[in-house]
């Protein structure tokens, strides 16, 4: 595999969204990053969403391009394994994230006694020992209170889970900072961060403590406006909903000028006695500024204004729903470069997306498919643990690893 990180190798132990996420994100710029994998599956390996013969979308869609190695953990043997992987000797290896660390045996004091420049990420729930996921942190810390139609009380959780995609790409960060470390000054680390802290330290960086600890105010629902300036959604002739932002002075113009309000606002501003090329100012005078754009947008289809407002520069989208994005807009299909279809072992052929990043220097590199369980369990054995063939065979023979049926060594 090529890539800007060529030739590191990771590996992982993990469930769910943020540590697949940051492997994966890893994998994707060439590292060679190795799941730990139980002989069953871990606890995501059925996630929803599923095929109809019930095959994870969701487990083949963050660990496309790493490789996988089924073992049972629960015997001395297996355990003795992945440690000896996890701390496998070379200079690019000896390099662990997870969010299942288990006391005594893959916590950081306990794995630094067999590498001691260990480099390791570990994410966990609350800073308490308290498991946490997304849909817990994020009602604790306060956004489904500020997410809704206005005027409404009741606390809507949003689907997209943000605080495990931030993490995901902080156990990246932490993980690459370590490794620099190590080789500047010869010493592992480990890089401990909560879910919770992770959405809390946003809290703070977006100015929402502040607001509530400086201002006394806690934010309140605004429907789908664009909180501290204007951005607004609506429903044209033809049923279909757009959103339109007006956040910097040119986008504002630039939505003034194309819908021929730019009279109408100056003389929206004189009577308010307000300055409307201040975008808080529009947040105020949001409500009012929606009355004068609505009749705009009801008297015209989509297909009326799009040319003009992307020629024009304006700030827009219409709503879709995942399968409408995916049949209209040409950035979720193989147009991309990013994207390519892929033929997932057990699944199909779909299109995937391979690494956002373009480097410098190297051509991007295209999505692979996701291991099968434990599809890599015999070469990881031979050339990352260092076992012998006979010992290696015996493994097979006692069910401490598998590998699938299709390939396995033995099957009849």
């Amino acid at each position: 595999m090529g890539g800007i990180l060529s030739g590191m190798r990771i590996v992982e132990s993990s469930a769910f969204v943020a540590v697949p996420l940051a492997g994966m994100t890893l994998a994707q710029m060439g590292a060679d990053v190795i799941r730990i994998d139980r002989p069953q599956g871990g606890l995501d390996h059925t996630r929803w969403p599923v095929t109809r013969d019930g095959q994870s979308l969701f487990w083949a869609g963050l660990n496309k391009g790493k490789r996988s190695i089924a073992l049972d953990m629960t015997t001395p043997r297996g355990r003795e394994i992945a440690t000896e992987i996890i701390c496998a000797p070379g200079e690019d290896a000896g390099m662990f994230i997870t969010n299942l660390a288990v006391s005594k045996w893959t916590d950081y004091d306990t794995l630094r006694t067999h590498r001691e420049d260990l480099c390791m990420v570990s994410l966990r729930g609350d800073r308490h020992g308290r498991p946490a996921v997304d849909y817990t942190v994020n009602p604790s810390i306060g956004f489904p209170s500020a997410t809704g139609p206005e005027g409404s009380t009741d606390p809507v959780s949003h689907v997209l889970p943000a605080w495990d995609c931030i993490a995901g790409n902080m156990v990246v960060s932490g993980l690459l900072a370590a490794e620099r470390q190590r080789l500047r000054k010869g010493k592992g680390s480990l890089v401990d961060l909560t879910l919770k802290d992770v959405a809390a330290a946003m809290l703070g960086n977006l100015g929402i403590i502040g607001e509530v600890a400086i201002n006394g105010e806690s934010r309140a629902k605004a429907g789908n406006s664009l909180y501290g300036a204007y951005g607004q959604d609506f429903i044209c002739a033809d049923g279909r909903r757009v959103m339109v932002i007006g956040l910097t002075d040119r986008q504002w113009r630039n939505l003034l000028k194309v819908t021929g309000t730019t009279g109408d606002m100056e003389m929206l501003g004189q009577r308010l006695g307000v300055d409307l090329r201040d975008e808080g100012v529009r947040w105020q005078a949001r409500h009012e500024i929606t009355e004068i754009l609505a009749p705009w947008f009801a008297a015209r289809k989509v297909a009326d204004f799009a040319d003009v407002f992307d020629s024009a520069g304006v700030t827009w989208s219409v709503f879709r729903s995942f399968s409408e994005a995916l049949e209209h807009d040409p950035d979720l299909s193989a147009e991309n470069p990013m994207f390519a279809r892929i033929m997932q072992p057990g699944i199909g052929k779909y299109l995937a997306p391979g690494s956002p990043f373009t480097i410098s220097g190297g051509a991007r590199q295209e999505p692979e498919p996701a291991p099968r369980l434990g599809q890599h369990t015999e070469e990881i054995l031979a050339d990352v643990a260092g076992l012998p063939d006979g010992e290696i065979a015996s493994l097979f023979d006692t069910g401490v690893v598998t590998e699938p049926a299709s390939d396995a060594r033995l099957a009849s």
